[in-house]
């Protein structure tokens, strides 16, 4: 798994303090990105799922899995999720998909159902919005997966 960096504080990756895990790679392309440094998938410093979870149980904060974006590696994200909700934290994650398309395919839904939050949808400089919490265009949506998946 290639990690483009790994942060702690507060940021419009979710609320209070998070541990946040940028992972490489995207081909969403959207105009107006905030990282478009993360759309190479060969980009930042390549980590094992041991030193991620080294990091993440030192700073015993939720996580915010964004990037790039994490559904472009369902497997070891949904690997990640896991070993990270063994330890009892809320996760966020950030993907250009859209609900419909992570409904649609099996891989990015196996992922998502063991999250807590998705924000959703790609970046429409158009609908820029910075009133907005924790997403940057106005079609974006903040999903409550198991509320959601109950629906």
């Amino acid at each position: 798994m290639r990690v483009l960096r790994i942060i702690e504080g507060t940021s419009v990756d979710g609320p209070g303090l998070r541990t946040s895990i940028y992972l490489a790679g995207c081909r969403h392309g959207c105009a107006g990105c905030h990282n478009p440094q993360s759309w190479d998938f060969t980009a930042g410093t390549e980590m094992s799922l041991s030193q991620i979870m080294d990091v993440v149980e030192y700073n015993e904060m939720p996580v915010t899995l964004t990037g790039g974006d994490p559904l472009y590696h369902p497997g070891e994200v949904a690997e990640l999720v896991e070993k990270i909700k063994e330890l009892g934290l809320n996760v966020w994650l950030y993907t250009g998909f859209t609900w419909e398309e992570i409904l649609g395919e099996q891989d990015l839904l196996d992922v998502v159902r063991k999250v807590d939050t998705v924000v959703e949808g790609r970046f429409v400089e158009s609908l820029r919005d910075t009133s907005l919490l924790f997403r940057g265009s106005s079609n974006q949506r903040i999903i409550n997966v198991h509320e959601a998946l109950a629906n």
